[in-house]
């Protein structure tokens, strides 16, 4: 019955939301490629690729997903040689990630809408083996069919904050029948079990395997490439850097003017900005000139004397942290929520972020409590902390260390997972 009204509103609240999509669709670009997709309308080429049928898949929404995806798809391949993999993605972003190192074992595809007859048309194209959900994607639509024609279906690096966990609640009676049809749910962190067993899950088949996201193995920064562009536009190697990773709006106006504060300091400064939407590049340019600052976007790269670079590129800050003296994170100080702070660890390089890391609030404590991060609370307090890593290298070298002890034991969850999901495939539910 709830599943009945929920297909029944999905048009209308579709309709609600479609002036938001379509300016969405205008702002960011390319929302119109291959859009028949998400409607359940695939080319011969695509159906005649997928038509032996029997593949894994694997559903991420958008870049940090589908990075999650492609390392777990990658693990899976080295235990089943002969792996099929349908990658579902709902970004633009994460569909250009996908693609950008393609596989001829992987076929990268839109996230069909979880509207019944749309739903039903792309499970007749992928006939999937198994249906593996990156985080918290659990619809209701794919989940029901899913269990109809029982195809084994598992939550993997699944996360459930104590906020998400409440909202959850408030619709227990609807939302419970959907998580007790997984066959499977690898979490993160011990305190995650309880959550997803309060939500209905199946005790027996939660799995506290650590984080894919977290998992330093296998994970390298290339930083060759970065560091050759930066030749490039006539940045020393020996210049001191400021990486600001994934950042929201406000925040680059406060490191322009942190930027201008620690120059007078440190002359040779750059200050790299990778905003989390790269279509805001011009509007940061146009901040920056307000700021009196010069700016060079990474997609056109003149040579030339500037303060700031903007990455306004996808798919490249993992090789980028690896260049930079200090790395500030993102969504963590004029918006909540946070960003990873895992792969700029990995690179070995000394992470700071505000005090807004509600997505990554277990890692983000463990992190300052064990001294592998620093977390001022404003914009004076992260120019003093900025400061005081660009100035002492002994400090930055022992706050990376830090953090690098911390990620320990989430080494190996990508392989524990794949393990796991060997084994569901064959057993089945």
């Amino acid at each position: 019955m709830i599943r009945l009204l929920y297909n029944l509103l999905f048009p209308f609240v579709l309709l609600a939301f479609l002036p938001g999509y379509v300016l969405k669709m205008l702002r960011r670009g390319n929302y119109r490629s291959k859009f028949g997709q998400r409607l359940g309308f695939y080319d011969q080429e695509t159906r005649t690729r997928l038509a032996p049928g029997g593949c894994t898949w694997l559903h991420a929404v958008s870049v940090g997903e589908v990075m999650i995806a492609l390392k777990l798809a990658a693990a899976l391949k080295e235990r089943e040689p002969k792996l099929k993999v349908a990658l579902t993605t709902t970004t633009t972003t994460g569909f250009a990630l996908a693609l950008r190192h393609p596989q001829s074992w992987i076929e990268v595809l839109y996230t069909p809408l979880d509207f019944w007859p749309i739903m039903c048309r792309a499970f007749q194209l992928i006939r999937p083996a198994r249906i593996i959900l990156v985080e918290a994607e659990i619809w209701p639509n794919l989940t029901a069919l899913a269990q109809r024609r029982a195809i084994p279906l598992a939550l993997v690096n699944a996360r459930l904050s104590p906020r998400s966990e409440q909202r959850f609640h408030r619709f227990l009676l609807f939302v419970r029948p959907y998580f007790r049809n997984l066959d499977l749910l690898c979490v993160q962190e011990p305190e995650d079990v309880s959550r997803w067993q309060s939500l209905g899950v199946n005790p027996d088949r939660i799995q506290l395997v650590g984080s894919i996201k977290f998992d330093p193995e296998n994970v390298v920064s290339s930083p060759a490439a970065p560091r050759a562009f930066l030749e490039k536009i006539g940045i020393a190697p020996d210049q001191p850097i400021l990486l600001a990773g994934s950042t929201h709006p406000g925040e680059e106006e406060i490191l322009g003017r942190i930027y201008l504060e620690l120059h007078r300091e440190f002359p040779g400064l750059l200050l790299i900005i990778a905003p989390r939407h790269v279509e805001r590049a011009r509007e940061l340019e146009q901040l920056f000139r307000n700021l009196g600052l010069t700016s060079v976007r990474r997609s056109i790269g003149l040579p030339g004397s500037t303060d700031c670079l903007l990455l306004d590129t996808t798919g490249e800050l993992r090789d980028w942290y690896g260049v930079a003296t200090v790395v500030f994170i993102g969504k963590s100080l004029t918006a909540k929520g946070g960003q990873n702070p895992v792969e700029a660890i990995i690179a070995g390089r000394p992470v700071v972020f505000g005090p807004h890391m509600e997505n990554f609030a277990a890692l983000a404590r463990t992190l300052v409590a064990r001294g592998g991060a620093l977390q001022p609370n404003d914009e004076s307090g992260l120019t003093s902390s900025l400061g005081e890593l660009l100035r002492d290298p002994q400090r930055r070298n022992s706050l990376a260390a830090a953090a690098l002890e911390v990620l320990a034991p989430h080494r190996g969850a990508t392989a524990r997972t794949a393990a796991l999901l060997q084994r569901l495939s064959s057993t089945g539910s």
